[in-house]
């Protein structure tokens, strides 16, 4: 349920919720790739800040190191060793067949690159030929997340109780308050939001954000195949309710909030390097590579002792994987039995991180009996 506290103010103009609804969505989406979103950087609730100057232009490119090149040997191998573990680790392409009932399945990266271009091209005929396309959040969900932003900005932004420097103490606020700073967002109107979207923007890097809010959209493949969708006039649908990103973190205690914030610190200090090491491994198909380099990084550079990082990285897989993934497989099933009365394949484009694993979405199909095939129909 959204939590709706009484007397809150709901005048906040809209264009602060527009890109707060982007920032939301693309926080939700990054954590299906790794982690991302937009930044609400003007006008912000009353009462929060005032808004923050326009940045200058942000490059066409955004430069970073492939961290993952660099690894020693012995963390390579770890990786390696976990990836090796992990059911469907690698690649972004399949398709599930049950009977005469098929889906199209394709990892997403939520975030543009050119890369994307040849994906895009062999998805075409496929989604033009398809009953449905089936999504994170379609384009009715992310007017309704827009909505219910506009009325409540306390979904985002709590004005009551304690402020996040109170909460966190001098030194991880301080080195919060720069990193959110460097992302066009001040310390001021970071002290009040809430803790999990903190989390989600550090993994951001300041020059993709800075694009993202260029563009007013991540431009990332999830949408560009949704504009395929719509205008080869096929339904977009979407796999959950709208409000799901408002309540996957309820029911955290305090210091869980607050280690999720000290966990993402460190994708903060080298966010682009961060950013381009998630979606070099992408390209590449390492998909579970990507989760379990996060890991490793953060045993050396979060602060924490290594049960907590995994607490942590348990957490975050549960919340944000697992429990949708487990969510998305009454729809995938019905939508695709539907189709194939009418000798259609559905498709499926979801973030790619939400593939591996044995409560990954592929297993969980494999399961329930679909057979699962690398690569996809073209």
């Amino acid at each position: 349920m959204l939590r709706r506290k009484p007397g809150r103010e709901r005048g906040a103009k809209m264009g602060w919720h527009e890109r707060m609804r982007g920032a939301v969505l693309g926080a939700l989406a990054a954590c299906a790739v790794a982690s991302a979103g937009a930044a609400a950087t003007a006008d912000p609730p009353p009462g929060v800040a005032q808004a923050v100057p326009a940045a200058d232009a942000p490059p066409a490119v955004c430069a970073g190191a492939d961290l993952m090149q660099s690894l020693p040997a012995e963390t390579r191998a770890r990786i390696d060793a976990a990836v090796a573990a992990t059911p469907y680790a690698q690649g972004t392409r399949f398709t599930a067949r049950k009977g005469d009932a098929r889906i199209e399945i394709i990892g997403t990266y939520h975030f543009d690159d050119p890369r994307h271009d040849p994906m895009v091209a062999a998805l075409t005929p496929v989604i033009a030929s398809a009953d449905a396309m089936l999504v994170e959040a379609g384009p009715d969900e992310e007017k309704r997340l827009t909505a219910a932003l506009a009325r409540d900005p306390s979904l985002m932004v709590d004005t009551e109780g304690p402020t996040l420097p109170e909460r966190l103490g001098d030194a991880a606020w301080r080195e919060l308050g720069e990193a959110m700073s460097a992302r066009g967002m001040p310390p001021v109107m970071v002290s009040r939001l809430r803790p999990w979207y903190v989390s989600m923007m550090l993994g951001i890097s300041p020059c993709m954000m800075g694009q993202i809010k260029a563009r007013g959209d991540t431009a990332g493949l999830d949408h560009r195949l949704m504009q395929v969708a719509a205008d080869a006039g096929v339904p977009v649908r979407a796999l959950e309710p709208w409000d799901t990103v408002l309540t996957l973190f309820d029911g955290m205690s305090d210091a869980e909030e607050l280690d999720m914030i000290r966990a993402a610190l460190p994708a903060a200090r080298l966010a682009d390097d961060y950013a381009t090491t998630t979606i070099e491994a992408y390209f590449r198909g390492d998909i579970w590579a990507i989760w379990e380099f996060g890991r490793l990084d953060a045993y050396d550079h979060a602060g924490m002792d290594r049960a907590s990082v995994d607490r942590q990285v348990q957490l975050a897989e549960d919340r944000l994987m697992t429990g949708r993934n487990r969510g998305w497989i009454a729809p995938l099933t019905e939508a695709a039995t539907a189709a194939a009365a009418r000798g259609k394949p559905v498709v499926a484009a979801f973030g790619a991180l939400h593939l591996p694993g044995e409560d990954g979405v592929l297993r969980l199909l494999e399961r329930d009996g679909w057979t699962i095939t690398a690569g996809g129909a073209s």
